[in-house]
């Protein structure tokens, strides 16, 4: 067996792999960037080899650096995860000619996939089902379109070397083709260097479902049963569940028979997905694409099969056999696993970028599993996937994987940057989701139960539980009526204004509070609420007679509260926002994440106190930074449209006596 490998990759999934190699006793290199020097796969790994600038482009997209730190540190293999190098054939063959085993399918496999015209070829000739259409070298417009008209709309123009969602038009009637032929055309030599197009029917109602396989050196292939992928977003899956729902053991049969196929035609090794679309109405299911890599989604396979994905393509690329037969492999219970993004689902899900303050699930057990490449204090930035982490749930049956999902999700707790944790949550209230009635177009008709016009927008139950956390303190000390900062008064209730902004909406309030009790009006209706029990981070409270279980965290002035699958975050608006994170010496920092949006004065320049220095927006306010102190600006480490992190030095002045 290997004793060392390298990982040619970062975030989760690196992490994934050194997990599985350190608990088969092999020694693991991480490769970095500049952005990823701190990172978790790095702090995992037992050797770490700089490989560049933080873009993609000038680090872990470099085949040659990467080959090189092989060498360097006498690794044997190398695994690429997924994305980043994991289907370029070239990486692959140059693996080869170095002696390096790349644990993966041939070169030779990868560049019969690589493109969806020629993958088709292949398929039809092994006896895959594929989606009638137009795949060949005559790509004259007015011939294509003829193509086209003959299929019969809706069509989909696809780039053949498309993917990700890029590449591809649909088309809904015979005038607009050229014009969108173009666009797919133009988009394909801009993103993959080819405009090479196929042309297949629109299945109006499709699923995809597809199956994971699995090939060896020795002529053997399995697969480990399908995944439905149809929960998708703009083609970018959103959830993903193993078995497939409402599918027959005849169907599975035969799609699982037909990606077995498909693998032994291309003499394929190692981990691969065959992807199909289905039909909703006629059950057919057709061949759409070959992923020759170990995919996002391979958790759910895990949790359904018993078996170490990794594990198998490590053993496998070492040239041992499969280790199971097809007869072997059961199906036990079921699976959900859910993409946690950086990204904000009210904003037309726009990735966030920033420090996670706070990052709390569950401890992982037969039930629930989290990976993840990030702990507290690490943070997303805008160089790669804004993923966090995959959250993956079992159950004995489909309802009772989605409980569990739907209470996994309501217990991990992230702070410090909007995720669509909230939007992921909703769609395991659906009934229609968990009636099983999914397809690709699921989200798109339930988007505005899923993301509603209250979503991240406070209730006045939930003002009460943020003024509870600001008038009523955790603290663990003994019980002190004259030492308590819970605003006890002796025969008095204490009265004080609360400021909060909440997407851009600011709610102030005039609080009456008595000991745990508070009470305040807001648009016209009284609120009363109790505190009943509090923790460092949990509290239990009496919202209007009903109680109510909330979890708020806290860094500097922004609040975060989780309640009931709800996210709210708050800043706490001081009297004079402006001056916040400054003192006398000068230095101004954020109290919340935000972006620049003008900055009023120049380095070396001097000021006067409370002048406009800069604006930021953060939560759809803008806000004006001003001068703590009079002097001269000695640093300015921000500009314009600059994401800054919550704690981030904005400007340092000198005061008046010191730059003198």
């Amino acid at each position: 067996m290997f004793t060392k490998i390298l990982i040619a990759n970062r975030g989760e999934i690196a992490c994934r792999i050194i997990q599985t190699a350190h608990r088969m006793g092999i020694n693991c290199v991480a490769v970095y960037s500049d952005a990823d020097k701190n990172a978790r796969h790095v702090r995992l790994a037992e050797e770490a080899v700089h490989i560049g600038a933080a873009p993609s482009s000038q680090s872990y997209l470099l085949a040659d650096t990467i080959l090189e730190a092989a060498r360097q540190t006498g690794a044997q293999a190398i695994h690429p995860g997924y994305g980043f190098l994991s289907e370029n054939a070239a990486f692959a063959k140059a693996c080869e000619q170095a002696g390096i085993t790349f644990i993966g399918p041939s070169s030779k496999s990868i560049t019969a996939m690589g493109l969806k015209d020629g993958a088709k070829d292949i398929m039809k000739k092994a006896g895959v089902p594929i989606v009638p259409g137009y795949q060949g070298d005559n790509q004259d417009a007015d011939f294509l379109q003829k193509q086209a008209d003959d299929i019969g709309y809706p069509v989909l123009i696809k780039a053949v070397a498309g993917g990700g969602g890029k590449g591809m038009r649909l088309v809904e009637r015979s005038a607009d083709f050229k014009d969108l032929l173009g666009n797919c055309q133009r988009e394909g030599q801009a993103s993959f260097g080819n405009d090479h197009v196929l042309i297949e029917k629109y299945i109006t109602k499709p699923r995809h479902i597809e199956v994971q396989v699995f090939g060896d050196t020795h002529g053997h292939a399995v697969h480990l049963f399908e995944r439905d992928c149809s929960l998708q977003r703009r083609h970018q899956k959103v959830v993903e569940e193993a078995p497939a729902p409402g599918i027959s053991q005849d169907m599975r049969g035969a799609m699982g028979e037909a990606a077995v196929q498909a693998a032994k035609a291309i003499d394929y090794h190692g981990a691969g997905t065959i992807e199909f679309i289905v039909d909703c109405d006629t059950h057919d299911f057709y061949f759409m694409e070959m992923n020759t890599r170990l995919q996002v989604e391979h958790p759910v396979t895990e949790y359904i099969t018993g078996q170490d994905l990794v594990e198998w393509q490590i053993r496998v690329a070492y040239g041992e056999k499969i280790p199971l037969s097809q007869g072997d492999l059961r199906i036990n219970g079921h699976a959900f696993e859910v993409r946690l993004y950086a990204e904000d689902p009210a904003q037309d899900f726009m990735p966030q970028t920033g420090k996670i303050t706070h990052f709390h699930a569950p401890p992982p057990d037969h039930t629930i599993r989290i990976d993840t490449g990030v702990d507290s204090g690490d943070s997303v930035t805008s160089y790669y996937d804004p993923m966090i982490a995959k959250l993956i749930t079992h159950g004995k049956t489909r309802d009772e994987a989605a409980a569990n999902m739907a209470h996994l999700l309501e217990q991990t707790h992230i702070s410090g940057i909007n995720t669509n944790q909230e939007f992921l949550y909703n769609i395991f209230k659906q009934q229609d989701f968990l009636d099983g009635n999914v397809d690709t177009g699921f989200i798109p008709r339930h988007e505005t139960s899923l993301i509603p016009e209250t979503y991240g927008k406070p209730s006045a139950a939930d003002i009460a539980l943020l003024a509870l956390h600001q008038m009523v303190p955790y603290s663990d000390a003994p019980a002190d009526p004259w030492a308590s900062g819970d605003n006890w008064r002796a025969g008095m209730k204490a009265a004080r204004t609360l400021h909060f902004i909440c997407r851009g909406t600011s709610y102030i309030i005039h609080v009456h509070c008595r000991g745990k009790s508070l009470e305040f009006d807001i648009d016209g209706q009284t609120t009363k609420a109790e505190l009943i029990t509090r923790g460092p981070l949990h509290m239990l409270a009496r919202i209007n007679a009903a109680k109510v279980n909330a979890c708020i965290l806290q860094c500097r002035q922004t609040l975060t509260l989780y309640t009931g699958g709800r996210i709210i975050n708050a800043h706490i608006h001081s009297a004079e926002e402006g001056e916040d994170g400054g003192d006398a010496s000068g230095r101004i920092v954020t109290n919340m994440p935000g972006r620049i949006v003008s900055v009023l004065v120049k380095k070396g320049e001097n000021v006067t106190k409370d002048q406009p220095l800069l604006i930021l927006e953060s939560m759809k306010v803008e806000i004006t930074i001003r001068a703590s102190v009079d002097g001269k600006i000695e640093e300015l480490p921000i500009a314009v449209n600059d994401q800054v992190a919550d704690g981030a030095l904005l400007v340092h002045i000198a005061p008046q006596e010191e730059s003198a």
